[in-house]
């Protein structure tokens, strides 16, 4: 659980930063506690929002305020992030774009996004090290 709440705390401190790098279990780490902070906000969307709204609770046609405004205050995170752990394969960050191409660009980044670091400095800084 250190190591979830770290690698979340960590994004957030960096919310906006694109340069550095970012180790490979610092972004799976992440990647867990932002599926565990839209989990948790969908539960709360569905169990207290969709009532408020007059829908009937987890109705699929209830709308989920809650969770769109999370997923757009951690887009930015989450591209810093991706990008600082594409940085630290050697790639530039200008690679996310390729995930706009329907199922070949996800499998793409997820294939670069599993790929060990370079071990030693690279043109983009220092290994990152993380617990």
């Amino acid at each position: 659980m250190n190591n979830l709440s770290a690698a979340f705390q960590r994004a957030i401190s960096n919310y906006g930063n694109f340069n550095g790098r970012a180790s490979r279990s610092a972004f799976w780490w992440w990647v867990l506690a932002v599926i565990l902070v839209l989990l948790v906000t969908r539960i709360i969307d569905g169990a207290l929002i969709a009532p408020v709204l007059g829908f009937g609770a987890f109705e699929p046609n209830a709308g989920q305020p809650l969770s769109v405004l999370v997923s757009l205050g951690l887009l930015l995170p989450n591209l810093a992030v991706g990008a600082r752990r594409l940085h630290d394969i050697g790639r530039t960050g200008w690679w996310l774009l390729i995930g706009l191409v329907p199922l070949i660009g996800t499998l793409v980044l997820i294939y670069f996004y599993i790929q060990p670091s370079e071990s030693g400095a690279n043109q983009f800084g220092e290994p990152d090290v993380f617990p």
